[in-house]
């Protein structure tokens, strides 16, 4: 069982629901993303995503945007993500790390290269947000040699036969797309999420997170009464990018452990 199952699993069990942070490596600081990482675990974090910085990140709105911006000026490439969680998995053994980005830094990288490093790095899964699972199934196929989770989006325009194709191959979780926009848009409709989850079962056999448009611990808890897990980037970027290299791993995990404490109040 892979890490990211065991958790699921373990929360199923609890009657719990994960909550999977997701933060920008390299950013707000180059040096602060391992102490980021560490608070977020420390605050209840189950899974958490690592963006990779890349150029022209189709489905991240404005604040993800300058948080790829930002980090790519420090240099941050894929490289030094995996270095970030191979430090991490220093004093962190037990919480996943998902990461999460774009296709032409992997294919750069060299696609099994890419692999064998994450696995060694410490990673968990691979969410390729424009790797669709029909055109990828040699990678997610790599991924599986590895013991790693190829997670997939899905969103309200995905169709049946979409949620069948990542039904087949993907492991983890997967990621649904509670809004058609980008990352950090605001207009979550809970009810849609309720109705769009049970189609998505229908189809894939792992558990199911939402994310975008979730801000703040009411919208955590709404969604997640209607799903596996809640995904939080945009809003906890936004928190993180006014704080100083002091005070930043801190201010996080008090973001985050609100938003765990919402989601464990009955």
């Amino acid at each position: 069982m892979s890490r990211i199952a065991g958790v699921f699993a373990a929360l199923q069990a609890a009657g719990r629901k994960a909550l999977i942070p997701y933060v920008m490596a390299g950013d707000p600081y180059a040096d602060a993303t391992v102490d980021i990482l560490q608070a977020l675990a420390a605050a209840g974090a189950d899974v958490i995503e690592l963006g990779v910085p890349f150029s022209d990140p189709m489905a991240d709105g404005p604040v993800i945007q300058k948080a790829a911006e930002r980090a790519l000026a420090k240099g941050i490439g894929l490289a030094q993500v995996m270095e970030d969680v191979r430090r991490f998995r220093q004093t962190d053994q037990r919480t996943p790390v998902v990461m999460m980005g774009y296709a032409n830094p992997i294919e750069r990288y060299g696609m099994r290269r890419f692999v064998a490093d994450a696995a060694a790095a410490g990673v968990d899964g691979v969410l390729v947000v424009d790797y669709p699972p029909e055109e990828c199934e040699a990678f997610a196929a790599e991924l599986h040699r590895h013991q790693l989770d190829p997670i997939f989006l899905l969103a309200p325009t995905s169709t049946e036969q979409r949620m069948k194709s990542v039904g087949r191959i993907a492991t983890g979780y997967v990621y649904y797309v509670s809004l058609n926009g980008v990352t950090g848009a605001g207009h979550l409709d809970v009810a849609a999420v309720a109705a769009m989850v049970p189609r998505i079962k229908a189809h894939v056999q792992v558990p199911v997170g939402v994310g975008f448009g979730i801000r703040d611990a009411v919208s955590a808890k709404a969604v997640a009464a209607v799903s596996d897990a809640v995904v939080i980037g945009s809003a906890l970027v936004r928190v993180m990018e006014v704080e100083s290299r002091n005070h930043v791993a801190a201010a996080a995990g008090r973001f985050i452990a609100g938003i765990r404490t919402a989601l464990d109040t009955p």
